[in-house]
């Protein structure tokens, strides 16, 4: 019955943590029997099931609780499979979702050889628009993931097609996430090759291109500042802020953080 499924799947984050905090035997109860469920059920007939499964997933590896071991012997492996290309269309966006959102909790070099590959084969998707989006959406994220020598090498070529792509949600969403993606890079490659890349955005023959793209104008903008000198710099959660003085710190020591948040990397057209 599919609801039984999708209820255990619910349920298995909050055993695990209970498992981890309360029984020193925690590793072998939950890799031998809670794991392979819910990588099972991440193939699951049921697409409820399988999106229960998918943030249970996501829970257990944000409270770091699946080991290295079954990240790259049992859920990547999966995930790859699901978003091969001769793969079911539902699977593979339902996979190439989970692999953009748990790319920031694993570690770089994970990401890198296990998963850049097939991200960077699925930006240039041609059967499904879906999968483009979802890469284009979340490129800021991968780029921060593996780090500027695998952005400015692999990456980068990617979201020049991305941002030339024929459907203009593609090319939107690419402007959104520009600051985010220049960040990663460095100042020759944001000079050089972002720069007349985002002067086209700028002058796209889309009017919401047009304005997601002058909406991350000012962020993109800011990566070319000195943080030491300019005062800026971008918090973990992709924010702009102003970082005080050290005259302001020295006289407030006391006092709370006074960080202004300017825009943020992700804006809603």
């Amino acid at each position: 019955e599919p609801t039984v499924r999708t209820e255990l799947m619910e349920q298995i984050p909050p055993i695990a943590i209970f498992l981890q905090e309360s029984r020193p035997k925690f590793p072998t109860v939950f890799f031998e029997y809670l794991m392979p469920i819910v990588v099972r059920y991440l193939t699951d007939v049921n697409n409820q099931v399988r999106k229960a499964g998918q943030e249970a997933l996501l829970i257990l590896l944000e409270q770091d609780l699946v080991a290295q071991s079954d990240i790259e012997n049992k859920v990547c492996p999966i995930l790859l499979d699901l978003s091969a290309p001769d793969s079911d269309d539902e699977y593979k966006v339902e996979a190439v979702n989970i692999i953009c959102k748990m790319a920031s909790m694993l570690s770089r070099t994970t990401v890198e050889h296990m998963l850049l590959p097939r991200f960077c084969e699925l930006c240039s998707d041609g059967k499904l628009f879906q999968v483009r989006k979802i890469c284009a959406a979340n490129f800021g994220d991968i780029c921060n993931a593996v780090g500027q020598e695998a952005t400015e090498r692999l990456l980068i070529p990617k979201f020049f097609e991305l941002c030339s792509d024929s459907v203009w949600g593609m090319r939107k969403a690419c402007a959104e996430c520009f600051m985010a993606v220049s960040y990663t890079t460095s100042p020759e490659v944001r000079r050089s090759k972002l720069s007349p890349l985002f002067i086209s955005l700028i002058s796209d023959t889309c009017r919401w291109v047009r304005q997601a793209a002058f909406q991350s104008l000012g962020p993109f903008i800011s990566t070319f500042a000195n943080p030491s000198s300019a005062g800026l710099y971008i918090r973990e959660d992709g924010t702009l802020s102003i970082r005080p003085s050290t005259q302001d710190v020295n006289s407030n020591s006391c006092q709370p953080s006074n960080d202004i948040t300017l825009m943020s990397s992700t804006t809603n057209a």
